[in-house]
């Protein structure tokens, strides 16, 4: 089963706004060698929606290089689209090349089609796309999508694709949601969450673990802390370091631009730019504030 701690992946992008398909192995290399367990591509700080579907089908190609020297590394893709026969086409061409899951968000257009539209919707992907042994996390960002996952919507497609659909990717970044998870679903539901903030809460309360923007740069912190609760240690102190990195990012949103700039500041990619509508990062003062982080 997919756990642990797994960075919500950037594309690396040329100067014209095309993905850097070569870039993309050594960039993945770089999040298994800092001790994430995965990635997904093409989510939200992926800028998934940015691309067309045969850029989206070519990124997740390009991904699956990472397998010849770590087999084990999780691989996810973002494919949910506002259109049904585009989100199942795409759903279908990443378990054929070979990926561990996909995680798809809600089709954010119509936003007042209810929990039985929501449900039909998703049953009509999974029996069109989804294989014996694939599986499917919904993403719950109503933030972004205007559309909330309901717990009875949940349980549905629980009880109706046990095999398919097994969880959820939560970054609604609230803490009673992630408790009531928990609590009703326990480890029935594989849930990670989306906000590094409440990484401990969320293992506490049965998730399976994270897929975070922030795994980008701060997953050795991510990791021990992952490694901790599964030795029943104190993680009070652990949670305050990380809280102390994010509450300083979370000023600079969104993060596919900033998580650009850190990596280039830090480690020494490239300043890949990012697509428009959003814009690369601006150093100017903030730069002081990024020289006093502790990205480990």
């Amino acid at each position: 089963m997919i756990h642990g701690i797994l960075a919500a992946a950037i594309t690396p992008l040329k100067p014209d706004f095309t993905p850097d398909y070569e870039a993309i192995p050594g960039y993945l290399d770089f999040l298994a060698c800092r001790g994430c367990h995965g990635a997904l591509v093409l989510g939200t700080t992926g800028e998934g929606p940015s691309f067309s579907p045969e850029q989206r089908v070519e990124i997740i190609n390009n991904s699956l290089r990472i397998r010849e020297e770590w087999p084990d590394f999780f691989l996810l893709a973002g494919t949910g689209t506002p259109s049904l026969d585009e989100t199942a086409r795409l759903t279908r061409a990443a378990f054929d090349l070979g990926l561990d899951g996909v995680i798809i968000v809600p089709p954010y257009y119509y936003r007042k089609a209810g929990d039985e539209g929501l449900f039909s919707w998703y049953k009509e992907i999974m029996d069109r796309s989804v294989p014996t042994g694939g599986v499917v996390l919904g993403y719950h960002i109503p933030a972004v999508s205007g559309i909330s996952f309901s717990m009875d919507l949940i349980a549905r497609l629980l009880d109706s694709e046990p095999t398919k659909f097994i969880g959820l990717k939560d970054s609604s970044g609230d803490s009673d949601f992630a408790y009531q998870l928990g609590k009703r679903f326990g480890n029935a539901l594989s849930v990670f969450t989306g906000n590094d903030r409440h990484l401990s809460l969320a293992l506490q309360n049965s998730a399976s673990g994270s897929i975070t923007a922030m795994a980008n740069v701060i997953s050795p912190y991510l990791r021990d802390l992952w490694i901790a609760f599964q030795e029943n240690k104190n993680l009070a102190e652990m949670q305050k370091v990380i809280d102390s990195v994010r509450e300083v990012c979370e000023n600079y949103q969104p993060f596919p631009p900033l998580i650009k700039y850190l990596l280039s500041k830090y480690f020494e990619f490239p300043h890949w730019p990012v697509c428009p509508p959003l814009i690369s990062f601006t150093v100017d003062g903030n730069d002081l504030v990024f020289d006093k982080l502790n990205l480990a």
